[in-house]
């Protein structure tokens, strides 16, 4: 797969083989949706994390540490959202489902108190500008920080976006989504107050 510059060892779903990618996830959520159809009558999935087929991270283990800034240049700490419940979207402004999700974001961003629930985006572009008009022209006012050289990337192991990590408030990871989600759902919606709620 040709990349657009040397910045970006992280892969989207986008061109030939991100077609692909895609595709099989098209795939993979078709055999998931004719699995649940087969539930016998009374039968509902209650598990917002298996709805959303985001994947557990067993016992989980600590956020990695970093500090980015955001677009209007404050600082970002990891530190600072412990006691909060997180959800860290990876993405870029060259990864096609990656820009479709954002409005999905930014309205769960608001079903929920930030002192709370933080929805935080971290984007690999260099192009601030670029960015800034891209949150404008969709009215998003989701927190956007600032990867440019990939560390943090590096640090969860990002190989692929979007890629989106769920943090409970013990600062411990507990989910991790490759490819876009439908975060203006209901069992999103459910996903973050039980882990708000289970944190307390």
């Amino acid at each position: 797969m040709r990349r657009r510059n040397n910045q970006r060892p992280v892969i989207g779903f986008s061109g030939h083989a991100g077609t692909a990618r895609w595709l099989g996830l098209v795939a993979g959520l078709l055999v998931c949706a004719f699995g649940a159809a087969g539930l016998s009558a009374g039968e509902t999935m209650t598990d917002p994390m298996a709805a959303l087929k985001i994947s557990r991270l067993g016992a989980g283990s600590d956020m990695p540490a970093f500090s980015l800034e955001t677009l209007d240049g404050r600082a970002v700490a990891s530190v600072d959202l412990k006691g909060k419940v997180v959800l860290l979207n990876f993405w870029a402004t060259w990864c096609g489902p990656c820009k479709d999700e954002m409005p999905s974001l930014e309205w769960l961003r608001k079903q929920f108190d930030p002192a709370d629930v933080v929805v935080l985006s971290v984007t690999t572009d260099h192009q601030r500008e670029g960015i800034r008009a891209f949150m404008k022209h969709l009215g998003l006012a989701l927190p956007v920080l600032f990867d440019e050289d990939q560390e943090v990337s590096g640090s969860f192991m990002v190989r692929g976006l979007p890629t989106t990590f769920l943090v409970g408030k013990d600062g411990r990871l507990v989910g991790r989504a490759v490819g876009p989600r439908a975060w203006d759902s209901p069992e999103a919606v459910a996903l973050l107050q039980g882990l708000k709620e289970a944190a307390r």
